[in-house]
């Protein structure tokens, strides 16, 4: 089954590399609504949600809230140096994780909790599909529509896009 999923996940990745090296330094502060993360915040999501993946394979669960402990912290990049460190290295990462997983280690059932309650548990290659590589196409659309707000040249993901042809 990581075999079979590699090809895609290589494919998923250069595409979101592609989309968050363009993300201007001068407007990670920007946001399209009050409700919305900001440009930095987003981008820095997608940097930083593939260091997840070793977790998710070598736990039963994790918790964004553990009752008693601090949460999580999300951060969010200063520079696009930054960015782009942090997606290499959780991309590398993640991808060597999963290469190394076996069919009934990938069928273990993960759940991910926040202050104790239980959001969702599913097989861990259900959460490596859904919730690391959808979530991250999802966020990725998002990003797409931030660039384009912001008149940056969006990039061609899976065909032309307005402002590239090939």
């Amino acid at each position: 089954m990581s075999q079979a999923l590699l090809p895609e996940f290589d494919h998923e990745m250069a595409n979101t590399r592609k989309t968050i090296e363009r993300v201007p330094e001068d407007k990670y502060g920007w946001k399209p609504h009050e409700k919305s993360m900001s440009m930095g915040r987003l981008s820095t999501h997608l940097a930083e949600l593939l260091g997840l993946v070793p977790t998710v394979l070598q736990t039963e669960s994790f918790d964004f809230a553990p009752p008693g402990a601090p949460p999580h912290q999300p951060k969010t990049a200063t520079s696009r140096a930054e960015l782009l460190e942090m997606f290499d290295k959780n991309v590398a990462t993640a991808r060597a994780a999963i290469a190394e997983a076996t069919d009934p280690q990938l069928m273990v059932t993960w759940t991910l909790l926040i202050g104790g309650q239980t959001l969702f548990s599913m097989p861990r290659i259900a959460v490596l599909r859904g919730m690391m590589m959808n979530h991250m196409i999802h966020h990725r659309g998002q990003l797409a529509v931030y660039l384009r707000l912001n008149d940056v040249p969006v990039p061609a993901l899976y065909g032309p896009s307005a402002d590239e042809q090939s």
